[in-house]
């Protein structure tokens, strides 16, 4: 089975959100070590601050030591940029429940193909600006709506940015501010499995959010190559965790939870959508009944249908109210 999995490749769609100036597309090219966000596939140095936030996909093949990974990284700029920032996650949600949406649509089709293209949202990486001081309005409310349709998991950006002390501070304020705000980020407590799971989870909770930082370029420290971002009092070392916890963020996403950040997706959040959905369309269909008068007797006695009758009425019809946009 394990072999079979091998040879299939593992698929993963990470969203990244977070105002313009953080460093995702740093941070996602150090998480896989290749050129794989938005701006390195697609550069442009005039590239203008969006009106509105829009959804960008680049999808990529990536093999380290015989293992296939197909990554699609999804970008939001313009979130988060503007004077007004109200409802400004709302293209976001919309997406999400979008991709939810084409993989239910193929799941009903009665032809359906035996492997489903999966462009769910698997984890959305949210990125805190380094104000040290606490969340903001805009950071809560995009958190509060979007952990109930996705795994999210916050990173303080750029962290190098703040002192020690000010980096556990403002981990801490965080996580009290979750708490208070009802917040449930991955991993989320409900979902763990067994005691050793809670405890492997728990940890990871504590850490939350990563205080990370992203870097692509190499440098020379006492004759070994590393990621980092050097200075003048300094090599901040990227996958150094007595410097930052991006070694954290990079096990948590890709070695030791990544299947079960999937199986969230599918079990919990893809679940709660699509039985939301076939309500809806149940809700809808009798609320229709079938038109009696459409079925006719013949003159031997037999009863007659009139052409299009069933076809209203039968699954066709749950296939359209299945398609109505949200």
């Amino acid at each position: 089975m394990r072999r079979k999995a091998m040879k299939q490749g593992f698929e993963l769609n990470i969203m990244v959100v977070g105002q313009s100036g953080l460093g995702k597309s740093t941070l996602m090219n150090t998480l896989f070590k290749s050129k794989v966000s938005r701006k390195s596939v697609q550069p442009n140095v005039e590239e203008r601050i969006p009106k509105t936030v829009e959804i960008k996909s680049i999808s990529h093949d990536i093999e380290e030591k015989g293992v296939r990974m197909k990554l699609t990284v999804i970008d939001t700029p313009g979130f988060g940029d503007q004077i007004n920032n109200e409802n400004c996650w709302l293209p976001i949600m919309k997406f999400i429940n979008d991709q939810y949406e084409a993989y239910l649509q193929e799941e009903i089709n009665i032809n359906r193909k035996k492997r489903i293209p999966d462009s769910r949202v698997h984890c959305c990486i949210y990125f805190i600006p380094p104000t040290g001081h606490c969340l903001r309005p805009l950071d809560v409310e995009f958190m509060r709506r979007l952990s109930k349709v996705v795994n999210i998991v916050p990173v303080i950006a750029k962290a190098d940015t703040l002192t020690l002390e000010e980096r556990d501070f403002f981990k801490q304020t965080i996580r009290e501010e979750l708490r208070a705000n009802g917040i449930d980020v991955y991993p989320q407590k409900e979902f763990d499995e067994d005691a050793e799971d809670r405890m492997i989870n728990d940890k990871i909770r504590e850490m939350i959010p990563f205080a990370v930082v992203g870097s692509d370029q190499e440098y020379q420290v006492n004759g070994k190559k590393i990621l980092g971002r050097k200075t003048k009092w300094g090599t901040i070392e990227v996958e150094n965790i007595a410097h930052c916890e991006f070694a954290y963020l990079r096990d948590l996403l890709i070695r030791t939870h990544m299947q079960n950040i999937k199986d969230i997706t599918g079990s919990i959040h893809y679940e709660t959508y699509r039985v939301r959905r076939l309500n809806e369309s149940n809700t809808l269909f009798s609320s229709h009944p079938p038109d009696r008068a459409a079925v006719q007797p013949k003159t031997n006695g037999q009863l007659e249908e009139q052409p299009g009758s069933m076809q209203a009425n039968g699954v066709a019809a749950q296939h359209e109210a299945l398609s109505h946009e949200m």
